[in-house]
């Protein structure tokens, strides 16, 4: 197996200019597909640390649906922007870039490799290609929009893009109702269209250009198999006690922690909407339906390197740590 060396901390200012120019890894896919165990892997041979950037694993006392690496599975890698953000937060991808810009300079001060891991593709280009100025967040108008989605479903909030911003309304999926409501909310705060802003953006860090992104790309029927089994394994290991506990702590069901997928049906079942092998069978959906999103905003990603396989390949492994050695000699 091929044993890539770890650099060491800096000791002049040449060594501080050779590590700048030194590759950042990024390493993306749907869920379930083993992103965690190749990061770890990569880590342990090039002397690296983690930076989550999956939007739910930021958030606090949401565990058992999240996937948050154990000390076992995290094998002494040193791992950030996890289980940090209060869950009544509605974190943003401009707050997490800003989060992540802070932790690869501290990384890379002490000599070490960042290595980002997740599956929130949105956040990863905000950091690469960071947003425009955008109006903070108005508490009451999100709730509107998010009343006018549960009574009439996110298509007609797409619809409602479509007439104030039609260019953002054909970006944006329709179902995906956090981009939408996000683009509604600067028109009905500013006057100004989103895709009229968007093109204003900031610069992008330092560092952005050497980020290297490889994604997962396992055989589909049986990432929805690992789903699938997962999702159960979530509800047999406590999750609607989790959620029970949460509701009591004072969290929100309409905040973005408890609106990710087995969350949001759990709160359906525990409100009566639904039952509870409808909750299971939904989740399951919603997770699979999830992570072919997730692939197909990574294909829009012009510089990915597909690995296909499962992060705990070990053919995926070598053929990563060839091309992480190869990035790093050239």
């Amino acid at each position: 197996m091929l044993v890539l060396s770890c650099p060491k901390r800096p000791a002049s200012l040449r060594d501080s200019l050779n590590l700048v120019s030194q590759p950042i890894y990024a390493i993306a896919g749907p869920t379930c597909s083993g992103k965690t165990a190749l990061a770890v892997e990569l880590a342990l041979k090039v002397g690296g640390e983690v930076v989550n950037f999956d939007s739910v694993q930021v958030y606090r006392g949401i565990e058992i649906a999240t996937a948050k690496p154990n000390d076992e599975e995290k094998r002494g890698v040193s791992h950030h922007l996890i289980d940090y953000v209060d869950p009544n937060v509605n974190y943003t991808a401009a707050d997490w870039a800003r989060d992540a810009t802070v932790k690869i300079v501290e990384i890379e001060s002490q000599g070490k490799t960042p290595i980002l891991v997740g599956g929130t593709g949105f956040y990863l280009r905000t950091l690469r290609q960071p947003l425009f100025e955008s109006p903070r967040t108005d508490a009451a108008l999100r709730e509107r929009l998010r009343k006018i989605r549960a009574r009439r479903g996110a298509e007609h909030l797409h619809k409602m893009l479509e007439r104030v911003d039609p260019d953002a309304a054909t970006k944006i999926e329709r179902r995906d109702h956090v981009r939408v409501i996000r683009a509604l909310e600067v028109f009905f705060q500013t006057g100004e269209r989103i895709s009229e802003k968007q093109p204003l953006r900031a610069e992008s860090p330092e560092f952005a250009s050497r980020i290297r992104l490889f994604v997962l790309n396992p055989l589909r029927d049986q990432l929805y198999e690992r789903i699938n089994s997962r999702t159960e394994a979530h509800f047999a290991a406590g999750l609607i006690e989790e959620v029970k506990q949460l509701q009591a702590a004072g969290v929100r069901d309409d905040t973005n922690a408890l609106g990710a997928h087995a969350y949001r049906r759990v709160c359906e079942y525990l409100r009566c909407e639904r039952s509870l092998e409808s909750a299971v069978e939904l989740s399951k959906q919603d997770v699979r339906n999830y992570a072919k999103r997730q692939l197909t905003w990574f294909r829009r990603e012009a510089d990915a390197v597909w690995l296909d396989g499962f992060g705990s390949d070990k053919a995926v492994q070598e053929r990563l740590f060839h091309l992480a050695e190869t990035e790093r000699l050239s």
